[in-house]
């Protein structure tokens, strides 16, 4: 894949502690609705395991047919403080790839199937070894070529 891309710059380091804060977990994706009176945004249920979550994300401007991603699995932030967008809360933010680079952005989804709970937490021992057993399991999926269409703009969720 060939593309004119300005890439994103690095962004500031962070320490173990700070990324211990971000709560990142697998969940399945349930069902994916549009958010009435919105062109972009869907409402996503969420399964991760010990709970159900609605997660709001603007997959209409990624993809043609956003309940393509139906019961697959994927990253999502969990701790996020919940924001209300047309009176629909949202309790996390899918976790995907791209965005910051002005290309579609591609959902983050595991290799393999995974406990909805994985993984909450930094392993720190793998991290000073310079590898997270968690994250070779990670894929990338773009939006099917059909879907290719629209401009790369996303609300916050």
């Amino acid at each position: 894949m060939t593309e004119n891309i300005e890439h994103a710059s690095v962004k500031a380091t962070v320490t173990i502690e700070d990324l211990e804060k971000i709560d990142i977990r697998v969940g399945t994706i349930l069902k994916v609705e549009d958010l009435p009176r919105s062109k972009t945004v869907s409402v996503l249920t969420v399964d991760f395991g010990d709970h159900q979550r609605t997660i709001l994300s603007s997959l209409r401007e990624e993809r043609e047919d956003p309940a393509e991603i139906e019961g697959k699995q994927a990253l999502f932030v969990l701790n996020l403080q919940p924001r209300k967008i047309s009176g629909v809360t949202s309790e996390g933010m899918l976790y995907d790839i791209g965005f910051s680079d002005g290309i579609k952005p591609a959902l983050a989804i595991p290799g393999k199937a995974c406990p909805q709970r994985m993984p909450p937490g930094v392993n720190k021992a793998a991290l000073t070894r310079n590898r997270i057993p968690w994250l070779r399991t990670v894929t990338v999926t773009p939006p099917s070529p059909a879907s290719a269409h629209g401009n790369t703009r996303r609300a916050r969720s």
